[in-house]
């Protein structure tokens, strides 16, 4: 065997590891074949609506809890509406 002959064995390890990563790239991420959102849709902005309206102030309190606060009475805090069918 003469030293010239290896050589394509030593170039065909790299070359073929190459090939097989691009392949399964290709083949599980379908780069090419993949929806952009950001560029393929169309979407149709509308102007913001509503209104802010200021409630209350409170400045400098120690107090740990908001007056008033419903977190524990979560079946006040939670209403159902009325025209849903009941859960089954």
């Amino acid at each position: 065997m003469s030293d010239d002959s290896g050589l394509w064995l030593l170039a065909a390890g790299p070359a073929g590891a190459t090939a097989l990563y691009w392949a399964l790239y290709r083949y599980y991420r379908n780069t090419d074949k993949s929806h952009a959102f950001e560029h393929e849709t169309t979407i149709d902005a509308k102007p913001v609506t509503g209104a802010d309206r200021k409630v209350d102030t409170i400045t400098g309190t120690q107090e740990r809890r908001i007056r008033g606060d419903n977190v524990r009475a979560y079946r006040t805090r939670v209403q159902r509406d009325r025209d849903s069918p009941p859960p089954l």
